[in-house]
């Protein structure tokens, strides 16, 4: 294993920027913001730590990058801010999650209401959902998995007929695997930066997903091309905390490259890119000190009341009602919450921080 650790100076550097303009702006914030940003220059910080390679395909390793530091962030005249009557984020549902309608709808709720404390500030909408025939998009059987899969190119166009005017930017999510041309295996998600979109699969964060057991098998010759009721009653992963979980990641993350932030390589944070699931699931849900900058000084938060709204959406759920089922489970209207709780001590933490009285 392999940790990458920054200088303080450097790292100091990449959070406040030697420019001038860039140093007086970050003495507005409140004494306590700037301590809890600075716990990242800190060796021994508990709060922010440094990155670790497990393997030569982690992201890092096998996607060389400049690191994008604030300055760079703030200086990029491509990056899109939202603004006054373009500041609602919109969230498109294709096709079914969790096979009943009433749980998609509820599932779907909690990721809405996730990305509005996420991105604090800005209002998140819910599209009336649709099926995977209403898109019209290409769809196949992935040779290798012989899972069904819909093509992301066509569902990106899709999104951009239906982009409201008032929209900072529309994300697609389903539950159903992606590839972005014929000769690709897979891809988590597509995203146009320059028109403000993307869409992301859920799929394969489903633990049973690579397994032979796994219930969205198909066999080529069960599919007829452009028979869309193939998609009627298809296997969906179970919701469960560890996937309420995962899909947050996803979310959060990918609507971050849209503001113009760049994988980061200086803490651990949810903006680090991944190759893989494992990878994925070592990155935190929160945005490290330079991140966060970025995302602040876009929206303009109150760092404390964001993560407030955060650690109010991770208060645990009812219990489940249902028998029989596993504790991750969801039944009724219990919000799964289980797998959040480091994220909900470390928020605890942080608004420590930004609540105590200095000296």
């Amino acid at each position: 294993m392999q940790v990458i650790q920054h200088s303080v100076e450097r790292l100091r550097t990449a959070l406040v920027s030697n420019r001038q303009d860039l140093v007086a702006l970050y003495q507005k914030y409140s004494r306590q913001e700037r301590r809890l940003m600075e716990e990242g220059l800190h060796l021994d910080s508990t709060l922010f730590c440094p990155i670790s390679l497990h393997s030569d395909s982690d992201w890092i390793t096998a996607h060389p990058e400049e690191p994008q530091d604030f300055q760079s962030f703030y200086s990029n005249p491509h990056r899109s801010t939202p603004v006054k009557g373009r500041n609602t984020i919109y969230i498109q549902t294709i096709g079914s999650f969790g096979g009943a309608e009433a749980l998609t709808e509820q599932y779907v709720g909690w990721l809405r209401d996730y990305c509005e404390a996420f991105y604090h500030g800005l209002t998140v909408r819910l599209l009336d959902p649709v099926t995977v025939a209403a898109t019209g998009c290409a769809f196949r059987i992935n040779g290798n998995t012989h899972n069904l899969q819909i093509h992301a190119g066509d569902l990106l166009n899709f999104l951009l007929k239906r982009k409201p005017k008032d929209a900072f930017c529309i994300v697609g999510i389903t539950m159903i695997d992606l590839y972005p041309r014929d000769s690709w295996n897979f891809v988590f998600g597509q995203a146009s930066l320059t028109e403000g979109m993307g869409v992301f699969s859920f799929a394969r964060y489903d633990d049973n997903f690579y397994s032979r057991s796994y219930k969205g098998r198909l066999e080529k010759g069960k599919m007829r091309p452009g028979d869309y009721t193939v998609f009627t009653g298809y296997y969906t992963p179970p919701i469960t905390s560890t996937l309420l979980l995962r899909s947050c990641k996803t979310l959060t993350h990918e609507i971050g490259h849209i503001f113009g932030i760049k994988h980061c390589q200086w803490l651990r944070c949810v903006m680090q890119g991944s190759n893989h699931l494992e990878e994925s699931d070592r990155r935190p849900l929160h945005l490290c000190p330079i991140c966060l900058r970025k995302l602040q000084s876009a929206l303009e938060f109150k760092m404390a009341d964001r993560y407030r709204a955060l650690l109010q959406w991770m208060e645990p759920g009812l219990p489940s009602k249902e028998p029989h089922t596993s504790a991750e489970s969801v039944a009724h209207s219990a919000k799964p919450t289980q797998a959040f709780e480091e994220s909900r001590q470390w928020l605890q933490k942080c608004l420590h921080v930004l609540e105590s009285e200095m000296l």
